[in-house]
């Protein structure tokens, strides 16, 4: 059972609106004022908050800002029940964060959607949602924009072939839905390191639409790919239509900068025969399979070291039956021993 508290100096509708609540099946706490208010709130962590702003000892406003700076309560949800319907009051209480207002008077049925619609969400975003294109349409879905996903234009790309370059604007968000993707900088030798691999089911080209600048890295495909294509219009809509949405979003899209930090200490600290044996993990986990596909070159370029290196080392793995190589195909043998190979 979900629980609300209620805060409103008013007895009459803080009784009324208690028992529609409870009506309804939700659990309800109740307060005179913001004070008493913020002291339930921090006991018995509610799911949702509904204050009145007009209030003795501490107002809505109040109530908000000592609710947003306690970390265990900070994201409940926080919706206004207020008569003051200045567009100036509303906007202060919004800019503050609160997640939804309802005016006075109100009738039982905009009261429950409100916290309905408001527990719906939220409890979608509490959710672990996919990075792929699943996650993207539960995201449109509780943004109210599900029909962004119909008809998604899809581009073939060849091996080899560039998907955005270093240093252009970005003018759409990118979906594998089948192949590899590596994203490489170059340096002014014309050196490549990978910075990036994208399989089916990940985002890429995201970056550079939420800084606001150019891309940072150059994509081509490691294989024949398909890529579903979303305008940098529709990002911006989905990023923009959602204060918890966008977070989500960015969250979702994120998760991939832990991996970065540790590929950065790889390069940094690692030896060459522990930076050829963690590629080839990563790549074992990336394709979900235990042989590869990879030539010489993209290996050496995802391990910041020399092909001719790659290739001697790679020799030494096989002898030492870590490995089997077959042409441009190497199959792991012993990916335990790989993964914990001593630097």
């Amino acid at each position: 059972m979900k629980k609300i508290l209620l805060i409103e100096d008013n007895e009459d509708i803080r009784e009324n609106t208690a028992e529609i609540l409870e009506l309804a099946h939700y659990e309800v706490l109740t307060a005179p004022d913001g004070k008493k208010g913020v002291e339930l709130a921090l006991e018995k962590k509610p799911d949702l908050i509904v204050c009145d702003i007009m209030m003795p000892v501490l107002d809505g406003y109040g109530v908000l800002l000592a609710v947003q700076k306690n970390p265990e309560t900070q994201h409940i949800p926080f919706i206004f029940l207020t008569a003051k319907t200045e567009r100036s009051d509303l906007r202060k209480g919004m800019d503050l964060g609160a997640d939804d207002y309802i005016t006075k008077p109100f009738n039982g049925t905009e009261l429950l959607n409100a916290i309905e619609g408001r527990l719906k969400k939220v409890e979608l975003l509490r959710q672990d949602l996919s990075a792929d294109i699943n996650g993207l349409n539960e995201l449109m879905s509780a943004s109210g924009m599900k029909s962004l996903t119909d008809g998604r234009t899809v581009n073939k790309y060849k091996k080899k072939q560039i998907i955005y370059m270093e240093g252009n604007l970005p003018s759409r968000l990118y979906y594998v839905q089948k192949g590899m993707v590596r994203a490489y900088k170059t340096n002014e030798l014309g050196k490549e390191l990978v910075v990036g691999l994208y399989k089916e089911g990940d985002f890429l080209g995201y970056v550079p639409l939420l800084e606001g600048g150019k891309y940072n890295e150059t994509a081509e495909a490691m294989d024949d790919c398909e890529l579903a294509l979303i305008p940098r219009e529709d990002f911006d809509r989905l990023m923009n239509g959602s204060r918890e949405v966008s977070l989500k979003f960015v969250r979702l899209l994120a998760n991939n900068v832990i991996e970065k930090e540790k590929e950065l200490l790889n390069l940094a600290y690692n030896s060459l025969r522990k930076k050829v044996a963690n590629a080839l993990m990563t790549l074992q986990k990336k394709y979900s399979e235990s042989t590869l596909g990879i030539s010489r070159e993209n290996l050496a370029a995802i391990c910041g070291t020399a092909t001719e290196s790659v290739i001697r080392t790679l020799s030494d793995f096989k002898d030492e039956k870590l490995i089997e190589i077959k042409g441009t195909h190497i199959t792991i043998l012993n990916p335990t021993k790989l993964e914990h190979l001593v630097n």
